[in-house]
């Protein structure tokens, strides 16, 4: 077959030899599918790329929420343990009224534990989120022992006492030693104090 032979004119296809006719064929169904496919194929094929990754994100949540809907008794009874601990908390702070005489316990707890105070100073009131750091600067003298003592009488008062920053040196030629340190107690807030007791009483009932 000599292609220069053949007339190429598309109008004469039906002339053209079978070999010619088939490639040709193959050609524009070729051309065609590929049409096809990059114009409306492709765009079905994105979006069912998004609805998969779609219905993951939906599986997801739904087993995270089936998870949180199975565990549902063990929250609420976490929640009510939770509760139950802060409401212990908030006894264990002194009021307003009280915070005077929790600083006489603690200078009291370091007396009868055999110290020496050479400084007893308060400072400010430290508002917090939900509550208030009453930090009191100490700095007493006395033996180890007596500071063990001090320590442990401090964790043993009915109101939430905690000691920081403690700096021990020992005094010379001497067995005593001397204890700087930052004693704090803290205080809620009346009005959150009451709410929080107005909370409790309605949830028990």
């Amino acid at each position: 077959m000599n292609l220069s032979e053949v007339n190429w004119d598309f109008n004469a296809a039906g002339t053209w030899p079978l070999p010619i006719k088939i490639v040709t064929a193959v050609i524009i169904c070729t051309a065609v599918a590929g049409g096809w496919i990059y114009y409306d194929t492709m765009d079905q094929l994105t979006d069912l790329e998004g609805f998969e990754q779609k219905e993951q994100e939906l599986r997801l949540a739904f087993e995270n929420k089936q998870k949180k809907a199975v565990n549902l008794q063990d929250y609420r009874d976490q929640l009510k343990q939770i509760e139950a601990s802060l409401g212990e908390m908030l006894r264990q702070m002194p009021t307003k009224a009280e915070v005077a005489s929790l600083l006489v316990d603690i200078s009291q707890t370091g007396l009868a534990s055999g110290l020496e105070f050479r400084l007893f100073k308060p400072a400010g009131e430290i508002r917090k989120e939900f509550y208030s750091e009453l930090p009191i600067n100490i700095q007493v003298i006395g033996k180890f022992e007596e500071l063990g003592l001090f320590v442990s009488g401090l964790a043993s008062l009915p109101r939430i006492v905690t000691v920081h920053n403690v700096n021990i040196t020992p005094i010379r030629d001497s067995d005593v030693m001397q204890m700087n340190a930052t004693i704090k107690t803290y205080s809620e807030g009346e009005n959150e104090t009451k709410q929080a007791k107005k909370k409790n009483r309605r949830r028990r009932k």
